[in-house]
Protein backbone atom coordinates (compact mmCIF):
# COMPACT_ATOMS: atom_id res chain seq x y z
CA UNK A 1 0.00 0.00 0.00
CA UNK A 2 0.92 3.18 -0.53
CA UNK A 3 0.11 7.30 -0.33
CA UNK A 4 -3.31 7.94 2.27
CA UNK A 5 -3.31 4.29 2.30
CA UNK A 6 -0.37 2.88 3.87
CA UNK A 7 0.11 3.08 7.55
CA UNK A 8 -2.41 1.14 9.63
CA UNK A 9 -5.26 1.80 6.35
CA UNK A 10 -8.16 -0.37 8.32
CA UNK A 11 -7.04 0.11 11.55
CA UNK A 12 -9.62 0.92 14.19
CA UNK A 13 -8.94 2.82 17.25
CA UNK A 14 -11.77 2.49 19.57
CA UNK A 15 -11.48 5.52 22.59
CA UNK A 16 -12.56 3.76 25.34
CA UNK A 17 -9.18 1.60 24.99
CA UNK A 18 -9.16 -1.15 27.91
CA UNK A 19 -6.28 -2.28 29.50
CA UNK A 20 -4.88 -5.86 29.66
CA UNK A 21 -4.81 -6.98 33.19
CA UNK A 22 -8.39 -8.45 33.92
CA UNK A 23 -9.82 -9.05 30.03
CA UNK A 24 -10.83 -12.23 28.77
CA UNK A 25 -7.69 -12.52 26.10
CA UNK A 26 -8.27 -15.53 25.14
CA UNK A 27 -4.86 -16.53 26.93
CA UNK A 28 -5.20 -20.30 25.92
CA UNK A 29 -4.92 -19.59 22.53
CA UNK A 30 -2.20 -17.11 22.38
CA UNK A 31 0.63 -20.08 24.20
CA UNK A 32 -0.78 -22.38 21.21
CA UNK A 33 1.39 -23.47 18.63
CA UNK A 34 0.09 -21.49 15.62
CA UNK A 35 -1.24 -24.19 12.85
CA UNK A 36 -2.24 -21.78 10.27
CA UNK A 37 -5.37 -24.04 9.42
CA UNK A 38 -7.82 -22.07 7.79
CA UNK A 39 -11.30 -22.39 9.11
CA UNK A 40 -14.85 -20.45 8.69
CA UNK A 41 -15.20 -17.43 11.01
CA UNK A 42 -15.81 -18.32 14.40
CA UNK A 43 -18.97 -18.28 16.04
CA UNK A 44 -17.48 -15.58 18.43
CA UNK A 45 -16.57 -13.01 15.74
CA UNK A 46 -20.63 -13.90 13.52
CA UNK A 47 -20.35 -10.72 13.13
CA UNK A 48 -17.70 -10.70 10.68
CA UNK A 49 -19.04 -13.31 8.63
CA UNK A 50 -21.02 -10.86 6.64
CA UNK A 51 -17.97 -9.69 4.58
CA UNK A 52 -15.25 -12.28 6.14
CA UNK A 53 -14.95 -15.72 5.21
CA UNK A 54 -12.15 -17.33 6.43
CA UNK A 55 -10.23 -17.42 9.59
CA UNK A 56 -6.97 -18.20 11.65
CA UNK A 57 -5.09 -17.01 14.65
CA UNK A 58 -1.69 -16.50 15.42
CA UNK A 59 -1.07 -16.58 19.59
CA UNK A 60 -4.37 -14.95 19.68
CA UNK A 61 -4.46 -12.61 17.15
CA UNK A 62 -6.77 -12.97 14.30
CA UNK A 63 -6.38 -13.48 10.94
CA UNK A 64 -9.66 -12.76 8.74
CA UNK A 65 -10.23 -12.66 4.59
CA UNK A 66 -12.70 -11.78 1.81
CA UNK A 67 -13.47 -15.06 -0.16
CA UNK A 68 -11.56 -13.30 -3.09
CA UNK A 69 -8.52 -13.69 -1.08
CA UNK A 70 -6.80 -17.67 -1.83
CA UNK A 71 -5.93 -19.71 1.42
CA UNK A 72 -2.32 -19.82 -0.28
CA UNK A 73 -2.03 -15.83 0.42
CA UNK A 74 -4.35 -16.17 4.04
CA UNK A 75 -1.86 -18.83 4.96
CA UNK A 76 1.06 -16.67 4.12
CA UNK A 77 0.36 -13.10 5.93
CA UNK A 78 -0.27 -15.36 8.98
CA UNK A 79 2.70 -17.42 8.89
CA UNK A 80 4.91 -14.04 8.56
CA UNK A 81 3.15 -12.66 11.56
CA UNK A 82 4.06 -15.72 13.16
CA UNK A 83 7.15 -15.36 12.70
CA UNK A 84 7.34 -11.94 13.12
CA UNK A 85 6.47 -13.15 16.60
CA UNK A 86 7.76 -15.85 17.21
CA UNK A 87 11.17 -15.50 15.06
CA UNK A 88 12.98 -18.37 16.59
CA UNK A 89 9.94 -20.85 15.70
CA UNK A 90 10.21 -22.74 18.55
CA UNK A 91 6.54 -22.58 18.65
CA UNK A 92 6.53 -19.78 21.83
CA UNK A 93 6.33 -16.11 20.91
CA UNK A 94 9.46 -14.61 21.74
CA UNK A 95 7.83 -11.79 23.63
CA UNK A 96 4.69 -12.53 25.96
CA UNK A 97 4.12 -9.07 26.79
CA UNK A 98 3.58 -7.67 23.20
CA UNK A 99 1.35 -11.13 22.12
CA UNK A 100 -0.81 -10.73 25.23
CA UNK A 101 -0.96 -6.94 24.28
CA UNK A 102 -2.06 -7.70 20.97
CA UNK A 103 -4.44 -10.42 21.97
CA UNK A 104 -6.29 -9.14 24.55
CA UNK A 105 -6.84 -6.13 22.39
CA UNK A 106 -8.32 -8.11 19.88
CA UNK A 107 -5.76 -7.10 16.88
CA UNK A 108 -6.17 -8.61 13.32
CA UNK A 109 -5.20 -8.40 9.83
CA UNK A 110 -8.42 -8.68 7.34
CA UNK A 111 -7.52 -9.11 4.05
CA UNK A 112 -9.28 -7.51 1.14
CA UNK A 113 -9.49 -8.95 -2.71
CA UNK A 114 -8.93 -5.45 -3.35
CA UNK A 115 -9.41 -1.83 -2.39
CA UNK A 116 -12.34 -1.52 -4.07
CA UNK A 117 -13.55 -4.22 -2.13
CA UNK A 118 -12.84 -3.00 1.28
CA UNK A 119 -13.85 0.33 0.52
CA UNK A 120 -17.48 -1.28 -0.54
CA UNK A 121 -17.59 -2.65 3.47
CA UNK A 122 -19.02 -0.19 6.17
CA UNK A 123 -15.93 0.18 8.41
CA UNK A 124 -17.80 1.94 11.12
CA UNK A 125 -19.52 -1.69 11.66
CA UNK A 126 -15.96 -3.50 13.05
CA UNK A 127 -16.02 -0.68 15.41
CA UNK A 128 -19.39 -1.03 16.43
CA UNK A 129 -17.93 -4.85 16.95
CA UNK A 130 -15.33 -3.70 19.62
CA UNK A 131 -12.41 -4.66 17.91
CA UNK A 132 -9.88 -2.06 18.48
CA UNK A 133 -7.06 -2.65 15.75
CA UNK A 134 -7.31 -4.23 12.80
CA UNK A 135 -4.73 -3.85 9.84
CA UNK A 136 -6.06 -3.98 6.21
CA UNK A 137 -4.01 -5.88 3.05
CA UNK A 138 -5.20 -6.29 -0.36
CA UNK A 139 -4.52 -9.46 -2.04
CA UNK A 140 -2.97 -7.92 -5.13
CA UNK A 141 -0.53 -6.72 -3.04
CA UNK A 142 0.31 -9.86 -1.24
CA UNK A 143 3.45 -12.11 -2.16
CA UNK A 144 3.05 -10.51 -5.63
CA UNK A 145 5.69 -12.62 -8.57
CA UNK A 146 8.59 -10.62 -8.79
CA UNK A 147 7.29 -7.49 -6.71
CA UNK A 148 7.87 -6.57 -2.93
CA UNK A 149 5.59 -8.26 -0.71
CA UNK A 150 3.53 -5.71 1.28
CA UNK A 151 3.15 -8.20 3.76
CA UNK A 152 6.48 -7.50 5.14
CA UNK A 153 5.23 -4.32 5.88
CA UNK A 154 1.78 -4.50 6.75
CA UNK A 155 1.93 -7.42 9.15
CA UNK A 156 5.04 -4.83 10.91
CA UNK A 157 2.51 -2.15 10.94
CA UNK A 158 0.16 -3.86 13.35
CA UNK A 159 2.85 -5.80 15.39
CA UNK A 160 4.28 -2.63 16.00
CA UNK A 161 0.93 -1.58 17.42
CA UNK A 162 1.47 -4.28 19.96
CA UNK A 163 4.86 -3.32 21.20
CA UNK A 164 3.39 0.57 21.67
CA UNK A 165 0.55 -1.04 23.67
CA UNK A 166 3.09 -3.46 25.93
CA UNK A 167 5.82 -0.49 25.79
CA UNK A 168 4.32 2.82 25.28
CA UNK A 169 7.29 4.69 26.94
CA UNK A 170 9.82 3.02 24.27
CA UNK A 171 7.57 2.75 21.13
CA UNK A 172 4.90 4.48 21.24
CA UNK A 173 4.41 6.34 18.08
CA UNK A 174 4.67 9.91 20.02
CA UNK A 175 7.18 12.99 20.63
CA UNK A 176 8.91 12.23 23.75
CA UNK A 177 9.23 8.03 23.70
CA UNK A 178 12.39 6.37 22.60
CA UNK A 179 10.90 5.81 19.13
CA UNK A 180 9.33 9.28 18.92
CA UNK A 181 13.02 10.41 19.54
CA UNK A 182 14.63 8.45 16.95
CA UNK A 183 12.53 9.87 14.15
CA UNK A 184 12.95 13.24 14.97
CA UNK A 185 16.75 12.60 14.24
CA UNK A 186 15.85 10.95 11.02
CA UNK A 187 13.76 13.87 10.04
CA UNK A 188 15.85 16.26 11.32
CA UNK A 189 13.26 17.43 13.62
CA UNK A 190 10.24 17.20 15.57
CA UNK A 191 7.73 18.13 13.17
CA UNK A 192 3.99 17.08 13.67
CA UNK A 193 2.72 17.14 9.99
CA UNK A 194 5.50 16.87 7.02
CA UNK A 195 7.24 19.96 6.42
CA UNK A 196 7.33 21.92 3.54
CA UNK A 197 11.07 20.33 3.13
CA UNK A 198 12.81 18.16 5.30
CA UNK A 199 16.46 19.50 6.30
CA UNK A 200 19.46 18.13 4.12
CA UNK A 201 20.95 16.12 7.61
CA UNK A 202 17.55 13.90 7.36
CA UNK A 203 17.27 10.48 6.08
CA UNK A 204 13.83 9.88 6.62
CA UNK A 205 11.44 11.99 4.65
CA UNK A 206 8.49 10.81 4.40
CA UNK A 207 5.83 12.99 2.29
CA UNK A 208 2.56 11.77 2.60
CA UNK A 209 0.59 14.58 4.23
CA UNK A 210 -2.27 12.21 5.00
CA UNK A 211 0.33 10.64 7.36
CA UNK A 212 0.58 12.32 11.31
CA UNK A 213 3.20 11.81 13.88
CA UNK A 214 2.51 8.50 15.00
CA UNK A 215 1.73 7.22 11.10
CA UNK A 216 5.34 8.44 10.56
CA UNK A 217 6.67 6.80 13.67
CA UNK A 218 5.11 3.35 12.17
CA UNK A 219 6.19 3.65 8.92
CA UNK A 220 10.04 4.95 10.56
CA UNK A 221 10.32 1.46 12.32
CA UNK A 222 9.41 -0.37 9.18
CA UNK A 223 11.77 1.12 7.29
CA UNK A 224 14.61 0.44 9.77
CA UNK A 225 13.66 -3.00 10.93
CA UNK A 226 13.29 -4.18 7.62
CA UNK A 227 16.40 -2.43 6.66
CA UNK A 228 18.43 -3.85 9.49
CA UNK A 229 16.83 -7.35 8.31
CA UNK A 230 18.28 -6.91 4.56
CA UNK A 231 14.62 -6.42 2.91
CA UNK A 232 15.67 -3.30 1.20
CA UNK A 233 19.00 -4.04 -0.10
CA UNK A 234 17.93 -5.05 -3.97
CA UNK A 235 19.38 -2.44 -6.19
CA UNK A 236 16.47 -1.83 -7.61
CA UNK A 237 14.74 -1.51 -4.68
CA UNK A 238 17.54 1.10 -2.91
CA UNK A 239 16.25 3.12 -6.43
CA UNK A 240 12.68 2.59 -5.56
CA UNK A 241 12.87 3.77 -2.03
CA UNK A 242 15.41 6.73 -2.33
CA UNK A 243 13.02 9.76 -2.47
CA UNK A 244 11.44 8.26 0.88
CA UNK A 245 14.53 6.11 2.98
CA UNK A 246 18.07 6.91 2.72
CA UNK A 247 19.39 3.92 4.50
CA UNK A 248 18.17 0.50 3.15
CA UNK A 249 20.94 -1.82 4.36
CA UNK A 250 22.02 -3.00 7.45
CA UNK A 251 25.44 -1.12 7.36
CA UNK A 252 24.06 2.33 6.68
CA UNK A 253 21.50 1.70 9.15
CA UNK A 254 23.93 0.53 11.80
CA UNK A 255 26.83 3.81 10.68
CA UNK A 256 23.62 6.44 10.37
CA UNK A 257 21.02 5.74 12.90
CA UNK A 258 22.47 4.04 16.16
CA UNK A 259 20.26 4.57 18.12
CA UNK A 260 17.36 3.05 16.09
CA UNK A 261 19.85 0.10 15.66
CA UNK A 262 20.28 -0.08 19.79
CA UNK A 263 16.63 0.12 20.25
CA UNK A 264 15.51 -2.70 17.99
CA UNK A 265 18.60 -4.50 18.56
CA UNK A 266 18.26 -4.88 22.34
CA UNK A 267 17.72 -8.25 23.24
CA UNK A 268 14.79 -6.97 25.79
CA UNK A 269 11.97 -6.48 23.39
CA UNK A 270 12.93 -9.67 21.16
CA UNK A 271 11.71 -7.76 17.83
CA UNK A 272 12.92 -9.87 14.61
CA UNK A 273 16.46 -11.04 13.80
CA UNK A 274 15.76 -12.60 11.17
CA UNK A 275 13.29 -11.45 7.62
CA UNK A 276 10.09 -13.20 7.57
CA UNK A 277 9.91 -15.51 4.54
CA UNK A 278 6.31 -17.09 5.14
CA UNK A 279 7.52 -20.33 5.92
CA UNK A 280 6.89 -21.01 9.40
CA UNK A 281 7.80 -24.07 10.62
CA UNK A 282 7.66 -24.05 14.28
CA UNK A 283 8.86 -27.18 17.03
CA UNK A 284 6.49 -27.58 19.63
CA UNK A 285 7.61 -25.42 22.98
CA UNK A 286 9.30 -27.24 25.94
CA UNK A 287 8.36 -24.39 28.31
CA UNK A 288 6.99 -20.81 28.71
CA UNK A 289 9.97 -18.07 27.91
CA UNK A 290 10.70 -16.45 31.29
CA UNK A 291 9.76 -13.05 31.67
CA UNK A 292 12.91 -10.19 31.70
CA UNK A 293 12.96 -7.10 33.18
CA UNK A 294 12.24 -4.43 30.76
CA UNK A 295 12.99 -0.85 30.53
CA UNK A 296 9.39 0.26 31.32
Amino acid sequence: MNSANSTLLLLVFIASCTTVSGLDTGSEASIEVPDLKITAVPEKMSEFRQHFSQYTSVFGVHVLATKRVSSDKVRHVAAVLAEYLDNDEDGVADDPAVVEAMASRQMGMVLFGSEREMERMDGSAIERFGYQYMQGQFAEETKPPGQFDATIEEVLHLVTTGYAEAYPRIFGPRPGTALGNCLDRARGGRFGSVPRRYPEKAWFHYDDRSCDYPCMAVEYLYWALTSLLGAQADPARVRQISNEWELPTAELVREKDPWITALLEDSRYHWASQLPDGHYAPAEPVKKKPERERGE
